[in-house]
């Protein structure tokens, strides 16, 4: 059986990135500071061969590898694609951002090995594997968000990060202890048989304690007050990254534990159903108030987290739950990065009233943070539309219209504060000074972003035909 040896050519995706980061950090060490900018091409190597190793694993993914521990499944090997795909376009991002620290060249070390912990949570099959990619991807995020050293809301948002971080990691370690003491196990295949009969009062309560670890991974409430401070106080490149790529491998986590759950006396469906329909309405809600636009962008990254949850219910139930999670992830991902490019070439002009006249000073600037903004509320033909109704359709299916009907509602009051950024930029007179902006490699990875948000919204169905036939615990 594939689960019963250690074929390394299954993980190789991981060795490519794993190497590649070493090497990437070799040169940040020892190549010179006028240099230091060219870690960015050795990163993005190391990204787009990794991508390219994964596109062939796909042609016939593996299963399940490392004893059970590990996957390396359809739904994996699509989980890495978005992460790299976000990665690299975070990269592009931090190029001309950096530039003035004389040794940036080691935050794109960083910047991979966060992606890596995030891809080890994708593919975790096993309690011990999960926490690992959480602690990586969590240590790696800790030194992103306040890699502006001599920033004071830098090392603010850091902190905040940090110590939410640690209370939720401590959360996940008992919750892990719990279960495998319930079920004998960490492995998740093995863990339904483990715990079919246990106690549903312990059960519940190691789920709802694990679930607060990859909460806080998702910024999903009770956890989810790191989100807006990272947004508006760590680098604007990085708060894009940090508040979208973690999403992906957590939320996957998040589905392959359900499954392993399965039909157990935990109840663990209205409790996520619950979790995201507070997640969408606080993060929807403290948007309307918010005058900077970095601290918008991160409320509207907590109420993402519910509409992503509304897959979770759906799991088990309905046969759109998983190819609308990954449809949406990679949606998320694209638009939030988008959005933040803006504010990256923009120069981190974050205040509302900056962006007046932006339509006509800045007009593809304008087009591009429009075309976030409409994904995000759902507004078709792009593709935030189609993964929305993905969303809904499987939240009814499921047996839960009341969610569906309390994220439409939501969906509607998140067009209020999406407008009140959009209004100035088109409908207000443009500022006397003209808004300086970065430089091509941020304004190129904006408007790729923006662009492919039109193009993924027309040519959804090959992409929902692909994620069809995915799952989530192979064998």
């Amino acid at each position: 059986m594939k689960q019963m040896s250690l074929p390394l050519g299954e993980i190789l995706p991981e060795i490519v990135l794993v190497v590649g980061t070493i090497v990437t950090l070799l040169w940040a060490l020892f190549a010179p500071r006028r240099l230091q900018a060219a870690t960015a091409l050795v990163a993005l190597a190391v990204l787009a061969v990794t991508a390219v190793v994964t596109g062939l694993l796909l042609a016939d993914p593996p299963g399940a590898t490392f004893f059970g521990t590990y996957a390396a499944d359809a739904t994996a090997l699509w989980a890495k694609i978005i992460i790299i795909a976000g990665t690299a376009i975070a990269v592009a991002l931090s190029v001309d951002w950096f530039r003035a620290d004389p040794r940036h060249g080691e935050l794109y070390t960083l910047i991979l090995f966060a992606a890596l912990g995030s891809t080890l949570m994708a593919g975790a099959t096993d309690l011990m594997e999960l926490i690992v990619g959480i602690l990586l991807s969590s240590a790696s995020g800790f030194a992103l968000a306040g890699f502006h050293r001599r920033s004071a809301a830098a090392g603010e948002a850091a902190i905040k990060f940090f110590l939410v971080g640690g209370l939720a990691t401590s959360s996940l370690l008992f919750g892990s202890a719990l279960l495998f003491g319930l079920s004998g196990t960490t492995v998740y295949a093995g863990m339904a048989a483990g715990l079919s009969g246990g106690d549903a009062t312990a059960l519940a309560v190691a789920f709802a304690l694990v679930s607060v670890g990859l909460a806080y991974k998702l910024g999903a409430v009770p956890v989810h007050t790191w989100v807006p401070d990272v947004a508006q106080g760590s680098p604007a490149p990085m708060a894009g990254f940090l508040t979208a790529i973690p999403k992906v491998g957590s939320l996957i986590a998040l589905a392959r534990l359900a499954v392993a759950l399965g039909d157990s006396p935990v109840g663990w469906r209205p409790m996520v159903a619950g979790l995201a329909a507070a997640t969408m309405t606080l993060g929807n809600l403290a948007a309307l108030w918010q005058d900077d636009v970095r601290r918008l962008l991160g409320w509207s990254a907590v109420s993402m987290t519910g509409y992503g949850l509304m897959g979770i219910v759906a799991i088990g139930r309905s046969d759109l739950a998983v190819p609308s999670i990954l449809y949406f992830l990679l949606t998320y991902v694209v638009a939030n990065l988008a959005a933040f490019g803006v504010v990256v070439e923009l120069r981190g002009r974050t205040d509302i009233a900056s962006y007046a006249g932006l339509g006509r000073s800045h007009p593809l600037l304008a087009t591009a943070l429009l075309l976030a903004f409409l994904s995000f509320v759902g507004i078709p033909p792009l593709a935030g539309f189609v993964a929305k109704l993905q969303l809904f359709l499987a939240t009814i299916d499921a047996g839960y219209t009341w969610l569906a009907v309390l994220a439409v509602a939501n969906t509607v009051v998140s067009l209020f504060y999406y407008l009140r950024v959009l209004g100035p930029c088109y409908f207000e007179e443009r500022p006397t000074i003209a808004l300086p902006v970065l430089g091509w490699r941020a304004a190129a990875a904006t408007l790729t972003s923006a662009a492919a948000l039109v193009v993924l919204g027309i040519g959804a169905q090959p992409l929902l035909d692909a994620f069809a036939n995915v799952g989530l615990l192979p064998r």
